[in-house]
């Protein structure tokens, strides 16, 4: 199914501050098929800017492929330097088994960092049939994804220092 993700809850264009405390968040980037990697990177970036969010609050990092994501994304949740993280990565299906791998393996380590760690990590990691596909969903007629992905690990920033304020 094809569309824009829902709108977010809960976070303004003050997005980068909770009171007075400045918000540092990351983005973990993939550099396979670093083209389109590259528009999920500029929609997130976007995002954060649109928030409130100087460039100095967000760190990127690149790794080599989706596979590698959730790895960065704990060593970056364990310093404990970040609110939440983006992973951004693009796995278009082949000829052989090795998109559903990957895919799967991205997506539950993903998870897994988040729930282990307790830092938001937002999943950014289009999955597609075609290159064509991944375009349309990296800035093209569907929108972008690593903007959609930014939203979502500001939102659940904002969430999870609510909850840990007693404030949910």
């Amino acid at each position: 199914m094809a569309g824009r993700a829902p709108r977010t809850h809960g976070i303004g264009r003050t997005g980068s501050r909770i009171g007075r405390r400045v918000r540092r968040f990351g983005v973990v980037v993939a550099r396979f098929h670093e083209a389109i990697s590259k528009r999920l990177l500029d929609g997130a970036l976007e995002a954060f800017s649109s928030h409130g969010c100087d460039p100095s609050q967000v760190e990127v990092h690149w790794v080599p492929g989706s596979f590698e994501l959730p790895q960065a994304a704990l060593q970056l949740a364990r310093t404990g330097r970040v609110a939440a993280i983006v992973c951004l990565g693009v796995v278009i299906r082949g000829e052989t088994p090795h998109f559903e791998h990957v895919a799967r393996e991205a997506a539950t380590g993903i998870r897994e960092v988040a729930l282990a760690t307790g830092v938001p990590v937002a999943f950014g990691v289009l999955t597609a049939f075609t290159e064509e596909q991944a375009w349309d969903r990296a800035g093209g007629k569907v929108g972008n994804r690593g903007e959609e992905a930014a939203l979502a690990a500001l939102e659940m920033a904002e969430v999870v220092s609510r909850v840990r304020r007693g404030r949910g």
